[in-house]
């Protein structure tokens, strides 16, 4: 479980970035990415955090993997203080974005292998897991091919099997299937739907409100750094005044 309270995260800005950005931050030092918002994540349940470009998606999902500090406010997951506990937490969850920052030279195989030993897998359990990952993500033709020379829809599913290899009992995933080919992103989405299934905690942000539609049993929406919705799927469904999802979600950050 994610328990996110009253969380809010500052930067500092400096000149040239005041500069950068123009008159309307000439005499701002601290910008607001996130902005006192509390949500709840529940085991086998997705949760979608849902927004614009800059809304704070990727500032929340960090500091919920304990990558930023809160400003103000607390995070707990599977019971442990983000800030006061961050070791523990990082054992429980397995924290997936775009950026793959894979080692070229490695294979699929010895990259997931090395993640394993930090956490201390043995042998038996992290040939099970891989095997299953592997299988799951249709790996197996690449597994011991050089990193260098994998696909980009390759590179993002060994950097999900790394993810996932120490089994975490949370999972959040930052735009997993961006810029990924159909059948790249659909056997990512089947495997967010595994995790549900297993009883895990899956959190995920997206802009593709179709994958949205399919996985999501709650959301919430944000946008500059405030949440506009807070809700399960269904409730949004109910209240929707326009006609396709998408156009519901536009009106709704516009308003």
């Amino acid at each position: 479980m994610i328990k996110v309270e009253n969380i809010t995260k500052e930067f500092p800005l400096s000149r040239k970035q005041r500069k950068e950005l123009g008159d309307e931050f000439k005499n701002v030092k601290l910008i607001c990415a996130v902005d006192n918002i509390s949500f709840k994540c529940e085991p086998g349940r997705i949760f979608g955090l849902l927004g614009p470009n800059g809304a704070g998606k990727t500032t929340t999902l960090r500091m919920i993997a304990t990558m930023l500090k809160p400003s103000s406010g607390s995070i707990s997951v599977s019971g442990y203080d983000s800030v006061d506990e961050g070791q523990k937490v990082r054992e429980q969850i397995g924290f997936m974005t775009g950026q793959t920052a894979l080692y070229d030279r490695l294979t699929p195989t010895e990259m997931v292998k090395y993640i394993a030993d930090l956490y201390g897998m043995n042998k038996e359990d992290f040939n099970k897991r891989k095997d299953y990952l592997f299988d799951a993500l249709d790996m197996q033709s690449f597994a011991d091919r050089r990193i260098s020379r994998l696909s980009t829809g390759m590179k993002q599913k060994t950097s999900i099997a790394r993810t996932m290899i120490h089994d975490p009992s949370v999972m959040v995933f930052d735009e997993p299937t961006s810029g990924l080919d159909v059948m790249t992103s659909r056997a990512i989405m089947d495997l967010i739907r595994d995790c549900r299934e297993e009883g895990k905690t899956v959190i995920f942000s997206s802009h593709r409100m179709g994958e949205v539609n399919q996985l999501c049993d709650d959301i919430s929406i944000i946008y500059k750094g405030k949440l506009f919705f807070n809700d399960t799927l269904d409730k949004f469904k109910s209240e929707m005044t326009k006609s396709t999802f998408e156009e519901e979600f536009i009106y709704r950050v516009g308003e």
